[in-house]
């Protein structure tokens, strides 16, 4: 009893660690959110920061897991609402990149998140990421939607013009019009792996 007692006490110091650095993440960015307010903003010490997270590195990692999961769960819902396999797919990715205009996500998980933690798509979560998209590729293709590709290859090609029209976005002046002209052109671009025109 007292070790579940103990485990869930731990998990509500996570949550609350990450719900007040999502916060200041968003708001202020990670450079300029501090450990210190951190910490106070969730009513806990700097210990309990090292002990669950080992630093302000890894509650970074821990939060943009937290978007990330939201983020895949937000693609998986615009891809069952479509009316084809194939129009999922497209409607994943496009929704994968409008993100890329919401303040929260642009700061931390396009901008903060490759200057701390490297190229995201290195990142454990686009392993299932591509996984997903690569299953997909090869069921269109079994189907005869798609031309006979190599899945995996065609699945990290379109993971990859999706991520990298959502870092330009992030970064734009005009991040709504960047977003449209990056949509026609992904539109265009996965077009070529159809069979036939759809």
């Amino acid at each position: 009893m007292a070790a579940k007692r103990r485990s869930e006490m731990m998990e509500e110091t996570r949550a609350k660690l990450t719900r007040a650095a999502r916060k200041a993440f968003a708001a202020k960015g990670y450079a300029a959110s501090s450990m210190d307010d951190l910490t106070a903003d969730a009513g806990l010490t700097r210990g309990a920061l090292y002990h669950n997270f080992g630093d302000k590195k890894g509650l970074l990692q821990a939060v943009i897991d937290q978007i990330d999961a939201e983020i895949l769960e937000r693609m998986r819902i615009e891809q069952e609402k479509a009316e084809t396999p194939w129009l999922g797919l497209l409607a994943e990715q496009i929704a994968y990149i409008e993100m890329a205009l919401e303040p929260e996500i642009q700061r931390i998980m396009l901008l903060d998140g490759p200057a701390v933690l490297g190229d995201p798509s290195q990142w454990p979560n686009q392993n299932a990421c591509l996984s997903r998209t690569t299953q997909t590729i090869q069921a269109l293709i079994d189907e005869g939607t798609v031309c006979p590709v190599d899945a995996e290859a065609a699945a990290r090609l379109l993971n990859g013009a999706a991520l990298n029209a959502s870092l330009w976005i992030a970064a734009a002046d005009n991040p709504r019009a960047v977003f449209k002209n990056a949509v026609a052109a992904f539109k265009q671009l996965s077009a070529g792996l159809l069979k036939t025109k759809q």
